[in-house]
């Protein structure tokens, strides 16, 4: 995966041909992870607009892979998602907190909810989860050679750590217990460095 461009400071920015001129911003919401400001812009043609954007300090997710006598499969969590009201199952990921080291953020995360700690990492890129409507950069890491340990997630979380084949990843996908893009984006990465094994993403 390419590592993307950052969001374009404004002195940057104005070259481009759709270029929209912030001129007011109005913040609506402070959070304890989000932000959310609406602001007034001006388009290329002269004309106004508005614009809903959610402010996000980023995040990092995990792609690790654990490796058994030649057989890999994938570290992933069950956790309860109170915005979609289901369990859903994700590769470990978390938010990144402001001036911290991604890969340090995701060796943490790692350890908080799976209890692994692994021996090789690689960073596989940097994506914009929702561009429409904000700026969350979400850095995207494989790890291998995992060591186990006993998983310490924060207090208001409840996890469970899972092991599946990639046949067994894409049928989750297929049942709709994956339905985030972060980790169907994984997977992809997975079937795309998995040599002669390959997994089935079904129709």
């Amino acid at each position: 995966m390419d590592e993307p461009r950052r969001p374009l400071r404004e002195d940057e920015a104005i070259g481009d041909a759709f270029y929209e001129r912030p001129l007011e911003r109005t913040l609506l919401y402070r959070g304890r992870i989000i932000d959310v400001a609406r602001y007034r812009v001006r388009l290329p043609d002269g004309r106004e607009a508005e614009r809903e954007v959610v402010h996000h300090p980023g995040a990092v997710a995990v792609l690790a892979v654990a490796e058994d006598g030649g057989r890999e499969t994938i570290v992933l969590v069950r956790q309860y998602r109170f915005p979609l009201r289901r369990t859903t199952l994700e590769i470990p990921a978390g938010k990144l907190e402001p001036g911290a080291d991604p890969l340090a953020e995701a060796r943490r995360e790692l350890a908080e909810e799976t209890g692994f700690g692994a021996e090789r990492w690689r960073k596989l890129g940097v994506f914009f989860s929702s561009p429409g409507f904000a700026d969350e950069a979400m850095h995207l890491y494989e790890a291998r050679g995992l060591i186990p340990g006993a998983p310490h997630p924060d207090a208001d979380e409840f996890v469970r750590a899972e092991r599946l084949t990639r046949d067994e990843a894409w049928a989750a996908v297929r049942r709709g217990e994956i339905v985030d893009l972060k980790t169907v984006l994984a997977l992809l990465w997975w079937e795309r460095q998995s040599g002669g094994e390959r997994g089935d993403p079904g129709p």
